[in-house]
Order: structure tokens, then C-alpha cells, then sequence
């Protein structure tokens, strides 16, 4: 008991709302039935029960959404409805929050006309990127709709208070039945031949649900799309929306109102013409009393008032310079006869021949200068070699052994013997004399003693 959790009602509700609430199968349910316990509150909000041959459901439809319904809800008629379950915590009880409502029977057009609308959607068919602008002043308006109908003469009627001399061309088809689709996109296409047409309107007047199919085709659709006239739609009343309304340039509520879109008014561009042409006016007449009063002060300078003294001084200025040019003229052709003599000169100087008897002076003299300085070096280097030649003479172990020196050495002749303390008797050695070898043995070893 102590590890289970223990919740209030409340808490329990919440939970329970929640885990419906956040299950996306009952955020969008379409649900058929028959309408029971009606109420529709002072507020504007809607209570009613749902109900078939097995269950029923309570249901609420805020006033946000009941006031766009055609027809008035009432006890026993039968309904397919749109929306969300949710649960009213204060009675802890699940309902059914209406978002649309339409009379049993035309469901499954509803149903196309959601399908069709997701698809195309999707496929990008209302992108705004892709809408063409709606021409300012166009030259001349195409109405596709019915020749009979009231959309035809409030469009006309209301082009020409408008636009009274706006030129309008009616392209007249079905707007219901069997054929009114194909009828309508053919017209859309037939427009593209007509020369002039700035502007395409398409629509009709009000009418229920199967009465406006044909403008949630997909044939109209596609005609919309193709087109490269701009097309205002205007289908039903302002709270009808068809597939057309999405897929067109602009939409209108009402044909009346496409109508007052497609055209300005006559007045107001006269008026704004007028108010422009005024500008203008003003702003020609500002402009030319500037040029005007800029002509006066050109005219009432100096230049203008004497124009002969102005005339005579620059014939003056003239002469003065003519006679400046001439004394550079000369100057230039001085310098340049002086720089003539002076390329002459080292043109001279630089002759091939001249600087070859000149080389060939040159080559004669170091030729001698060389010879001198070879003799000298060889003199200097022969005195050097006698003085060394006479010095290693006099060093040579030969002059001493002619005063009857000898040198001692191991019998191959690697070591020479400088002490006896390096020999012992019966050793044998090697006496080098001035005019030969001896090979002697040692018999006997006297070391000399010398005083310290």
C-alpha cells in the first residue's frame, strides 16, 4: 500500500485527458450522426449530442467556428462533422469539439475536396512564390462565368462605374453540372488567344456545395495553374472557399469585389493624373524661372557686357603665346643640335676601330709588364731556392758524418738509437757511416756519468 500512488480525481482526469488528448488518432476525426439535445447558448457556442442506433457522444462547437455554417443546426438532422476529442475535466467526461459541420449526404464531397486540396498542396500548387501580380491598369479584362448568372452582371456593372471605358471580353461557360469543369478550363485557355487580356477573372455566384463542385476540380485547377494571365477567382460568398480560390493569383470574396480588384477607379487616377500634371507644371515652371535667372547672370557678366575688349585681349594673349612658342621652338631645336654633336662625339669615340687599335696599345703593354714580372718572380724564386738549398746542405746528417760521426739503428733501420741506455749487451745493430753500414754486436756497455 505504501509504494502505490494514490490520486485524486482531478489527477486521475488529467491523466486520462492527456493520454487522449496527446494520441494524434482524435485530433482530426470525421464523425457521422444524428444531432440530438440541441442547445446554441446566448454566447453563440453550440451543445449538442451525437448519436447512432448504437452510442452517442457529446459534442461542442464554439462560436468561432459555427459562425461561418450555411444552415442552422437543428434536433434529428443528420450531420457529418470535423474536429478534435477532448475531455471537460469538470464532469470528467470525453466530447467531441467541432471544428466544421455539413449536412449528411455531402460528405464524400467534402472528403474529395480535403484529398485533393492536401495533394495539391503538397505538390506546391498554392507556393504565394508562384502567384503572378495583378496588373495595375490593365487594357483589357476577361470574365470567364456564366452569361446568365448575377456574378456576370455585378462584374460588369461594377468594371464600368469603375472603369467606364475599361474593355471587357466575357468568355461564357457552365458554372454546374456534368460538363461545367472542362467547360470552365477550356474557356481559361480559350482567354490566351483573345490579344489584350491583362487580367482573367473566374467565378460565379453563391450556391451550396454541389452548385460550386466544379471550381474544386482538378481540370480547373490545372487551367489556373497553366495560365500566364493573372486570374482573380471569385466563387460564392465570402466564407466559400473552393480548390480554384487557392491555386488562383488573388482571391476575391465575392464577384463583386473581383471585379473592384481587376480595375481602379477612373476618378481617382484622374484625379492623381491631374495632381501629377500639376507637379510637373510646377516643377517645369520652378525649373525654367532657375534657368531663366542663371541666363540673366551669364548675360550680365563681364565677357557679355565687353565683348571687344574680352576679343582684342585674347588676340593679345594669342600673339603673346605665338611669340612663347617660337622662342621654345628655337630653344628645343638648340638643345637638340647640342645633344646631336654630343652622340656624334661618342659615336666617335665608340668606333669599332678605334677601340680595337686602342685594345691592341693595351694588350702591347701588359704583354711587357708581364714579361717583367715573370722575369722578376723567377729571379726572386731562384735566390730563395739556393738560399734553401744551401741551408739544408749545411742541416744534411751527411756533412756531420764527414767529421766521423755514424748513426745507430735496429737492424731493419726503424728505430735510431739516441742513448745506451736504449741497448744491452749481445744485441745486435746497425751502424750507418758516411760511406756505409756496419753490422755489429754489442759486447759490452758503459754508461757515462755526468755530474748534476
Amino acid at each position: 500500500m505504501s509504494h502505490t500512488e494514490i490520486l485524486s480525481i482531478k489527477d486521475l482526469t488529467n491523466k486520462i485527458k492527456k493520454s487522449i488528448e496527446m494520441n494524434p488518432l482524435f485530433q482530426d476525426v470525421w464523425v457521422r450522426g444524428e444531432i440530438s439535445n440541441f442547445i446554441h447558448h446566448s454566447r453563440g457556442h453550440m451543445y449538442l449530442t451525437l448519436k447512432d442506433e448504437a452510442s452517442k457522444i457529446k459534442a461542442v462547437m464554439f462560436a468561432g467556428h459555427n459562425r461561418y455554417l450555411r444552415f442552422v443546426p437543428k434536433n434529428g438532422m443528420k450531420v457529418i462533422v470535423r474536429g478534435e476529442i477532448g475531455v471537460y475535466e469538470r464532469d470528467g467526461q470525453y466530447q467531441l469539439y467541432i471544428k466544421e459541420m455539413q449536412p449528411d449526404g455531402i460528405g464524400a464531397l467534402f472528403q474529395a475536396y480535403e484529398d485533393l486540396k492536401r495533394r495539391l498542396e503538397l505538390e506546391g500548387w498554392f507556393d504565394p512564390q508562384s502567384k503572378k501580380p495583378i496588373p495595375h491598369l490593365p487594357q483589357k479584362v476577361g470574365v470567364v462565368t456564366s452569361p446568365t448568372g448575377a456574378a456576370i452582371r455585378d462584374i460588369l456593372i461594377t468594371i464600368k462605374r469603375r472603369f467606364p471605358s475599361m474593355e471587357v471580353v466575357v468568355f461564357p461557360v457552365l458554372v454546374q453540372g456534368e460538363f461545367a469543369a472542362q467547360s470552365i478550363a477550356n474557356a481559361i485557355r480559350l482567354a490566351h488567344q483573345e490579344q489584350g487580356v491583362d487580367v482573367l477573372i473566374v467565378g460565379r455566384g453563391g450556391g451550396s456545395i454541389e452548385e460550386l463542385w466544379a471550381f474544386n476540380e482538378e481540370v480547373v485547377a490545372s487551367a489556373i495553374r497553366e495560365s500566364t494571365i493573372p486570374i482573380i477567382s471569385a466563387v460564392g460568398h465570402e466564407t466559400d472557399y473552393t480548390i480554384a480560390d487557392f491555386v488562383a493569383d488573388l482571391r476575391a470574396p465575392t464577384p463583386t469585389a473581383a471585379a473592384e480588384l481587376s480595375v481602379p477607379l477612373f476618378h481617382e487616377l484622374h484625379e492623381r493624373v491631374c495632381a501629377a500634371e500639376e507637379r510637373i507644371k510646377k516643377a517645369l515652371k520652378r525649373v525654367q524661372k532657375q534657368q531663366r535667372e542663371r541666363l540673366d547672370r551669364i548675360q550680365k557678366r563681364y565677357g557679355f557686357r565687353y565683348i571687344q575688349q574680352v576679343v582684342e585681349q585674347k588676340e593679345q594673349e594669342l600673339d603673346h603665346i605665338l611669340i612663347q612658342l617660337q622662342r621654345n621652338a628655337e630653344r628645343f631645336l638648340q638643345q637638340k643640335e647640342s645633344q646631336l654633336g654630343y652622340i656624334r662625339h661618342r659615336l666617335h669615340r665608340l668606333n669599332p676601330q678605334e677601340r680595337i687599335v686602342s685594345k691592341k696599345k693595351e694588350v702591347l703593354h701588359l704583354h711587357e709588364r708581364l714579361n717583367r714580372e715573370i722575369r722578376r718572380q723567377l729571379e726572386e724564386k731562384q735566390k730563395e731556392l739556393h738560399f734553401m738549398t744551401t741551408t739544408l746542405d749545411a742541416l744534411s746528417p751527411l756533412k756531420i758524418m764527414n767529421k766521423g760521426y755514424s748513426l745507430l739503428y735496429n737492424e731493419d733501420k726503424s728505430h735510431l738509437y739516441t742513448s745506451v741506455k736504449q741497448l744491452e749487451p749481445g744485441q745486435t745493430i746497425r751502424v750507418t757511416m758516411r760511406d756505409g753500414e756496419l753490422d755489429c754486436q754489442i759486447w759490452g756497455i758503459k754508461e757515462e756519468t755526468k755530474n748534476e
